[in-house]
């Protein structure tokens, strides 16, 4: 089984999740000329886990938070394939039948933005599918 793993430290924990920050970086910042410039991009992020009641971790440890590979690429999916199939099919069929390019990009992008509002009201039940889990590093 693949996983996605980034090194991290856990910044709290309570009963129900363990919170663990990790620090996300851009392709640029593994450069060698990424001090030159400018380019590179860190984000701190803070992950919930949930908290484990057999393992016993203390706040500042530095852990490794996994996930699967696959819901990685379902991620991407969901956020950004699956718009752009739904934006391509709705300028390319619109442009048949409306002349005004104008409304074609506006109904296009309105369609995309209803996706994206589905996902945001779904949220609760995409989140109890991607389950982080900490290995100690």
């Amino acid at each position: 089984m693949k996983e996605i793993s980034h090194i991290g430290k856990i910044v709290d924990i309570n009963p129900q999740f363990t919170t663990v920050e990790i620090i996300s970086q851009s392709a640029c910042s593994a450069c060698h000329a990424s001090g030159l410039c400018g380019m590179s991009e860190y984000t701190k992020k803070a992950i919930q886990v949930p908290t484990d009641p057999y393992t016993e971790y203390n706040i500042g440890d530095e852990v490794e938070v996994l996930l699967k590979q696959s819901m990685g690429v379902k991620a991407v999916w969901i956020s950004y394939a699956i718009p752009l199939i739904i934006l391509m099919i709705l300028v390319l069929s619109l442009s048949q039948f409306l002349k005004n390019e104008l409304w074609v990009g506006l109904i296009s992008i309105a369609g995309v933005a209803l996706y994206y509002l589905c996902v945001y009201l779904f949220r609760d039940k995409l989140a109890q599918e991607y389950v982080f889990y900490i290995k100690a590093k």
